[in-house]
């Protein structure tokens, strides 16, 4: 089953292929389709590009670079994108922070921020779980004082991916500790990354990498214009972020592409007539449809730019899948998975060595967006009625 597109969406189909496929340097492209990291370099050009073309923040108002697109000319473009391996616009930029200030910050906030973070001038990283708070995020900590024109913050905010190329974070802060309920006591912070008092340290994840941080801010002075919104409004704000979060976090395009991958090296190496391997492949391939049209339908039925509750499916089927690639490009490769270390000498081809830290690299998939049990919870409540 394949969606049908009208002449016109076709030729926008067309028209997203041969832009990703033609304007984005292949060198780039390729060190996606392996599944390594581009580099922050390689991600900056690639947003650069992607902006001067007016293809960076479609999603966004359209007098801060946004197409008035329908919802299946984005699901396009973002399809488009993946399958054809170019790195995304940077999370942060495109689909968290900018939507915030587009929709809650001020005139001032919105001129000063939302050109920089289109064009990736300012790259952001993202301050809202702490070691006791991650899953329940209303219980944060890190505070924010008023002191005269600015706020003086003070705590710690974990696992803060890419926060190493960060200029600026955004945060949720507590600004009201007497609120009756923990909910109405954050407000939304922007802070420089190289103010006094701020200090970064990396994590080293289980397969090896430094992806995410802790950030630590000792009598951190934040000029109170950097507030987003109003005082005690940042949770509505966090709301809207994690939704848009959540339906970005169901890459539809880049996971059909791994898939694709895998049935290729399943039948390079024979194991694709296995039936049990074969059964798996055209499993997920029916799920990643379903994943599909269900996405479709999340953005079709999003009201003033706010995501649907259904957006917490997506998030949580999307993860899952993708884990289940991950997991059975390792079981393609075999022994030769555990070969993570070999060098580019080795006789272990580079999507075998490559195999196993990406399955231990995507278990965060469960947590990040909010986990995936309390994405149930969600569903549940908001969808379900139970």
């Amino acid at each position: 089953m394949h969606l049908r597109l009208t002449d016109d969406e076709a030729a926008f189909r067309d028209e997203m292929r041969a832009f990703f496929t033609t304007a984005i340097p292949q060198e780039i492209r390729d060190q996606v389709a392996a599944g390594r990291f581009p580099g922050k370099d390689a991600i900056v050009t690639t947003q650069r590009i992607l902006n001067a073309a007016g293809l960076a923040v479609p999603g966004w108002p359209v007098e801060w670079g946004g197409r008035d697109w329908t919802p299946l000319q984005r699901h396009i473009w973002h399809e488009e994108m993946l399958l054809a391996s170019v790195p995304p616009p940077l999370a942060f930029n495109a689909n968290m922070v900018g939507p915030v200030i587009a929709n809650f910050g001020s005139q001032e906030i919105k001129e000063r921020f939302l050109p920089q973070t289109a064009n990736l001038d300012i790259w952001w990283c993202q301050g809202f779980s702490e070691p006791n708070a991650g899953s329940d995020l209303a219980s944060l900590r890190t505070s924010a004082v008023r002191d005269g024109d600015d706020w003086i913050v003070n705590g710690q905010k974990t696992w803060t991916t890419l926060g190493q190329y960060a200029d600026w974070i955004f945060n949720l802060v507590r600004t009201d500790p007497e609120a009756d309920r923990p909910q109405k006591g954050i407000s939304f912070l922007l802070i420089p990354m190289d103010s006094p008092g701020v200090t970064l340290r990396p994590i080293k994840l289980i397969d090896g990498g430094f992806e995410v941080n802790e950030v630590f801010f000792d009598n951190v002075r934040v000029p109170h214009d950097f507030l987003v919104g109003e005082v005690n409004a940042g949770w509505s704000y966090a709301k809207f972020l994690l939704g848009n979060e959540r339906v970005g976090v169901a890459p539809v395009g880049s996971t059909k592409r791994n898939l694709a991958k895998v049935k290729r090296l399943a039948l390079q190496t024979g194991q694709l007539d296995d039936p049990l391997v074969a059964n798996k492949i055209v499993e997920l391939e029916n799920e990643l449809l379903a994943l599909e049209l269900t996405a479709l339908r999340v953005v079709a039925h999003s009201a003033d730019g706010r995501p649907h509750p259904a957006s917490s499916v997506l998030k949580l089927k999307g993860t899952e899948i993708q884990q289940a690639v991950s997991e059975l490009l390792v079981d393609v490769a075999g022994p030769l998975s555990l070969a993570s270390g070999a060098t580019e000498g080795s006789d272990v081809p580079d999507w075998a060595r490559g195999a196993g830290p990406s399955y231990l690299n995507l278990r965060k998939a469960s947590i990040y967006g909010g986990s995936n049990e309390i994405q149930r919870q969600i569903i549940a409540g908001t969808i379900l009625g139970l």
